[in-house]
């Protein structure tokens, strides 16, 4: 698998800890839309997409399924974040 296009869409709202979304084009056949990038306490994460579950929690939508996938998405949507103006 590999990470083909990353497209980063900076939100700057005051007092907001979501900093942009990002879509992920996985092998130039598969999208991921709505990766929420987020300023945490030790700096920016990725939260991947997600839908309001009836008990009132948040379920992903998408998800990678192992820590070097996750890694390998935050360091390319990261990076993008970083170049974006």
């Amino acid at each position: 698998m590999q990470i083909t296009s990353v497209s980063v869409r900076k939100i700057e709202k005051d007092g907001s800890r979501m900093k942009g979304i990002a879509s992920v084009l996985i092998d130039d056949s598969f999208a991921i839309h709505d990766i929420r990038i987020i300023e945490g306490d030790n700096g920016l994460f990725i939260a991947m997409p997600s839908r309001k579950t009836a008990t009132g929690g948040y379920r992903d939508i998408a998800h990678p399924i192992n820590p070097d996938v996750r890694k390998m998405f935050e360091d390319a949507i990261l990076k993008e974040y970083e170049k974006a103006e």
